[in-house]
């Protein structure tokens, strides 16, 4: 893995899955860029099960030997000079034309960061004192929280279990420059003889040169701040099907008041059956989307038709969106929670609400007059008479009727909540290291997903169900099936937590947000990365894709939402507002409006058709991410609700539109 991702080979994306469609096929592949991409074999698991999915056993690559990666900084340079090599550069840059200035700044931080871990593992510790103070405050502000872990390695003994500084070491920091101002700065460093400097440059730094112009300091910062610097040009050059698939053809009876009438006769009227015309669009093959069986999907179960129907009754009723019509917003908010709420999630139909809590239980509550109800013990169901038509009422048990079920289970606090699709399922993730699957029919935990080392800090469904992925403290998100206890998948190439996870409407790919700073994009079918996206300056805690698949927003602790175009591998807007970590992220069922929701207890609406707009992306665009974001946040933004001291924990948005959101009560 690690050395598939140093010779930055570019990996093309396979367009049809090997074999019969039944399965999903083991793949080994590295990812596009310096991520690497997911690794897995085939296991003892060899047969083909009766499920779509196919699982294997997944081998997780070995972490870096500390001691070859340490002893890359034993040089021989003289300590003394270094605060002069740095000085010299740092002049030479400042004084260079305004073009070239705000390319080469970007040299700062990755060079100090090296300069001073060779001071200190060679023991110089005085001189690699007077270098971080001398020029620690000299670097961009984004960088401080890295800073702060980095003044604490001020021995060598302290560099061997740092993380920091093995990232810093193991992953080449890249820098996206003009050919110009490359020859500018390798024609000084000749001159000088600065060999000190050159030899880092050669050593740990990527420079992705590109030919033309040389981007603004605004460009730049747009598009820098993640612990590995911006992204490589080939980590996003593969191709990607963001359209939708072909919905199936389900007929829906007609029930308009006046067929349920009488007719002229005086005899009722026989209800005809109607070719679903809702949301035609995806009937028609989208020309992004990918074919019907890349990957294997479930098949759809007749109670899945039925809600199908129902979603396209509710969506008749669907409030149109816009500036000018709003959505009401319900609010949910957690009493005495004692800032105990750690998670949430609503079902697609809005009838159940989850909380995960940090005493390590799972609630469920009914936000219908329905009350949850458990199936009855066994000797009772074999009373029952099977062919009746209400045997789905008859099998439930009413003495176990309540508004809440809490499910017991977890041995840590839980970081992640998800409902399936047909809502008889909910996952769970938790600081024990598990994932957990319940059955909202008995309310008792079917079975736990062991594969992460560390917390698993989020879950989530695939749109289709089945296939769900974890993301954790371990720095690895994981494809699951729910038939099987072993990953599918291991997508690994994050440098730091991966805080939250998300599936593409189309179920073939699967968005990462790390505390790297990075949003990562990887292929469900062979594990790739195939997207890289930079530009927040803290842990992204926040992903949502727009309906028609194209663009996702993200958001993160630094308060801004990023939105990036999947198809070009770009970014496409900011919106700034939100003066605290954005938490979560939705899109309307339209795709009209973004409302986001934050620490800083506001929910705020955006103009997602306004931002997406008139979006003119070029190929000299394309190539060189040259970038120019409109400065029209306040444009964008449609409305700010404040709540009453409750951090805004959860979105969602109903099938007629309207804006749920949850959040725990937390008075200052």
């Amino acid at each position: 893995m690690a050395a598939l991702a140093e010779e930055q080979t570019e990996v093309a994306v396979k367009l049809e899955p090997e074999g019969p469609p039944t399965l999903l096929p083991p793949q080994a592949g590295d990812g596009a860029g310096e991520g690497g991409g997911g690794t897995t074999n085939n296991g003892p698991n060899g047969g083909g099960p009766a499920a779509p999915g196919k699982v294997g056993s997944v081998a997780v690559e070995d972490q870096p030997d500390v001691s070859a990666v340490l002893s890359a900084y034993n040089q021989q340079g003289d300590p003394t000079m270094y605060e002069e090599y740095y000085s010299g550069l740092k002049h030479f840059i400042e004084c260079s034309l305004d073009c070239h200035r705000a390319e080469l700044s970007q040299l700062f931080y990755p060079l100090f960061v090296h300069m001073y871990l060779e001071l200190v593992y060679n023991q110089h510790e005085n001189e690699a004192k007077s270098f971080f103070e001398k020029f620690h405050g000299d670097q961009e502000c984004y960088y401080q929280d890295d800073l702060r872990v980095l003044s604490s390695l001020t021995k060598k003994e302290h560099m061997k279990g740092n993380e920091t500084m093995l990232d810093f070491r193991t992953s080449k920091f890249v820098l996206r420059i003009s050919r110009d101002s490359y020859q500018l700065l390798k024609r000084h460093l000749q001159e000088k003889q600065n060999n000190q400097i050159w030899n880092i440059v050669q050593e740990h730094l990527y420079i992705d040169i590109f030919d033309g112009m040389p981007r603004s300091k605004q460009q730049i910062d747009a598009m820098v701040g993640s612990l590995a610097g911006e992204a490589k040009r080939e980590a996003n050059k593969s191709k990607v099907f963001f359209g939708l698939l072909k919905e199936p053809e389900i007929e829906v009876p007609l029930d308009d008041e006046d067929e349920e009438g009488e007719n002229e006769e005086g005899k009722p009227k026989k209800k005809k059956p109607k070719k679903d015309s809702i949301g035609s669009k995806s009937k028609k093959q989208d020309p992004n989307a990918p074919p019907q069986n890349r990957i294997p999907l479930p098949e759809l179960k007749d109670s899945d038709k039925l809600d199908k129907i129902m979603n396209m009754k509710e969506t008749t009723k669907r409030v149109r969106l816009g500036p000018d019509c709003l959505p009401s917003i319900c609010f949910y908010t957690f009493l005495n929670a004692y800032q105990g709420l750690t998670a949430v999630d609503v079902t697609d139909d809005s009838s159940l609400i989850a909380g995960g809590f940090a005493d390590s239980t799972v609630r469920v509550w009914s936000v219908t007059p329905k009350k949850l109800r458990s199936v009855k013990q066994a000797a009772d169901l074999s009373l029952i008479d099977k062919e009746s038509d209400d045997v789905l009422e008859r099998i439930m048990d009413e003495k176990t009727a309540s508004e809440l079920k809490i499910l017991y289970g977890h041995s840590g606090p839980v970081y992640g909540a998800s409902f399936s699709p047909d809502r008889n399922y909910l996952l769970s993730s938790s600081e024990d290291g598990t994932v957990r699957l319940w059955s909202l029919q008995t309310f008792t935990c079917l079975v736990g997903y062991k594969g992460h080392n560390y917390p698993v800090w989020d879950t989530q469904f695939s749109p289709y169900g089945y296939y769900f992925v974890s993301g954790g403290h371990d720095r690895v998100a994981r494809l699951w099936a729910t038939d099987h206890y072993q990953p599918l998948r291991i997508f690994a190439g994050h440098l730091a937590d991966v805080n939250c996870t998300r599936f593409h409407p189309n179920s073939n790919y699967v968005a990462t947000g790390s505390a790297d700073r990075t949003v990562r994009l990887w292929d469900v079918l062979n594990g790739n990365c195939v997207r890289i996206f930079t530009g927040h300056k803290g842990p992204i805690h926040s992903l949502t894709f727009s309906p028609n698949g194209r663009f996702l927003a993200t958001g993160a602790t630094d308060g801004r939402v990023l939105l990036w175009d999947i198809g070009h591998g770009l970014m496409v807007g900011e919106l700034k507002g939100h003066t605290d970590t954005v938490c979560s992220l939705r899109f309307s069922r339209d795709g009209e409006i973004l409302a986001s929701g934050s620490m800083d207890n506001t929910v705020r609406l955006w103009d997602a058709v306004k931002a997406f707009e008139d979006l003119e992306t070029d190929d000299f665009t394309t190539a060189t991410g040259h970038i120019n974001l409109p400065e029209n946040s306040q444009e964008l933004l449609l409305g700010t609700y404040m709540t009453k001291s409750t951090p805004v924990v959860h979105l969602h948005f109903t099938r007629r539109n309207l804006v749920l959101a949850a959040g725990a009560y937390s008075p200052q």
